[in-house]
């Protein structure tokens, strides 16, 4: 039975270290097996976002650290069409996740409309509190200058 737990971990630990969306990885010193990954996303419905996102992996461990930063930028059309087609709530809609433990800890990061500023806002967060804080990080994308921006006139029509 030990022998298949083994096999287990050592399979989700490799599986782990495949990820599609890497385009970074900066070793922390050579004696330590923690890195920082950077992986690259690009919204699934507003496809004219793309962010950018650093967190510590610890290829030996079973929980990797919580912390995580998180940068997007317009790199493509961003229209009214697409914004039709996302969550307008306060809490927004989840758009990633990774898993960081095999304790139930994940990465998320979070897609909301401030539809005051006409600002995308994208947060990344940890699912599970460490040392008292949930980590999280926050990014954001104006609308200003895309096909999605409604000026003060249009909001006020609507």
């Amino acid at each position: 039975m030990f022998k298949w737990i083994v096999i287990i971990l050592a399979s989700l630990l490799a599986l782990g270290g495949c990820d599609n969306n890497e385009v970074g990885d900066v070793s922390l010193g050579l004696f330590t097996t923690k890195d920082i990954k950077i992986d690259t996303l690009t919204d699934p419905i507003v496809t004219g976002v793309t962010c950018h996102v650093a967190s510590i992996e610890d290829n030996l461990s079973l929980s990797d650290p919580s912390d995580s930063s998180i940068a997007c930028r317009q790199t493509g059309e961003i229209t009214a069409a697409m914004l039709s087609r996302i969550d307008h709530s306060k809490s927004g809609e989840v758009i990633f996740a990774k898993s960081k433990s095999v304790l139930f800890k994940n990465m998320k990061i979070r897609r909301i409309l401030d539809e005051q500023t006409q600002t995308l806002m994208y947060v990344s967060y940890s699912t599970k509190e460490t040392s008292g804080s949930f980590k999280h990080s926050l990014s954001t994308v104006p609308l200003w200058g895309t096909k999605a921006y409604k000026s003060p006139a249009t909001k006020a029509a609507n």
